[in-house]
């Protein structure tokens, strides 16, 4: 039983820190007739790290792109051009959507790259092993100071969803007021119009003394 007790608290340590990692490696292949984007929602005062290498199957090409990354209100965090392997990082200023796009440079608009980028935010930015030596901690500690900085991000992702939650149901009950009384204008509107039409009926047909 304490067995079956253990494997439950593994599988739930790897699922929790799975679930509040936020790092994930993506392969993106670069057409010459555009960019790729990648783009994620993040909290605000959040570490990001992202690491982007270019990698092409003829050794005698050595192709580089361009790189923004752009924060929800479309300012510039990074910005770097002809780079074929490089690193962006920064704290969030604000939360929402960060966007990184990746474009072949000029000289490059005949070949297809692929492009390795390894995006982390959050926990799965931190270094354990400085965490480690630096708090002096080992084995089980440290899985447990893990699994804590895991659960307290998703705590604060399901405080964020909460909130985004209670604004989408304030913008839905607004929308319901506004469409309520646009169709109770309407009705109204409807009930003059066709009142005026009966009345201009009746003095048409009294002057042509059909009534």
């Amino acid at each position: 039983m304490a067995r079956g007790g253990g494997a439950w608290a593994a599988a739930a340590t790897v699922l929790l820190w799975w679930m509040a990692a936020g790092a994930g490696a993506v392969w993106l292949e670069i057409s010459p007739s555009a960019s790729k984007c990648v783009s994620e929602e993040i909290q605000a005062n959040v570490v990001v790290i992202g690491d982007y290498t270019v990698l092409y199957e003829h050794h005698h090409a050595d192709p580089t792109v361009t790189v923004k990354v752009t924060s929800p209100y479309g300012d510039l965090v990074h910005h770097k051009e002809k780079v074929s392997t490089d690193q962006f990082a920064f704290t969030t200023a604000e939360a929402g959507n960060y966007l990184a796009c990746f474009s072949i440079d000029g000289e490059n608009k005949r070949l297809v790259v692929k492009l390795n980028l390894d995006w982390r935010v959050g926990i799965a930015t931190k270094d354990w092993d400085s965490v480690a030596k630096k708090e002096k901690l080992e084995g089980v500690e440290l899985e447990l100071v893990k699994l804590e900085s895991a659960v307290q991000a998703i705590h604060e992702n399901l405080l964020l969803l909460r909130s985004k939650e209670a604004d989408m149901r304030d913008t839905s009950e607004k929308t319901n007021a506004r469409v309520t009384l646009l169709s109770l204008m309407s009705l109204i509107v409807c009930i003059i119009v066709s009142g005026l039409q009966l009345w201009y009926l009746q003095q048409y047909f009294r002057k042509k003394k059909l009534v």
